[in-house]
């Protein structure tokens, strides 16, 4: 089984990696771009019996800073 870890910094958290890249963008000609968020995606390839709970506990012990991250299961087919 494999998963997909999306991990994201919380609403009110400083982004300096999106905010880089916004500027980056704005250099290169594209104005549009109001607000970048950078994040980050974890592919796991898993036993077929792993639990959801153990997936989620590996997402909270190490994947993610629970303080000032976010984050979504998704298990891939």
């Amino acid at each position: 089984m494999k998963a997909r870890i999306f991990v994201t910094l919380k609403g009110g958290v400083l982004d300096p990696q999106g905010r880089a890249i916004h500027h980056a963008l704005d250099g290169l000609g594209f104005g549009g771009v109001n607000d970048v968020r950078a994040g980050k995606l974890i592919e796991l390839d898993l036993a077929d019996d792993t639990s959801d709970e153990d997936i989620d506990a590996m997402c909270r012990k190490l994947l993610a800073n629970t303080v000032i991250e976010n984050y979504r299961i998704e298990k891939v087919a």
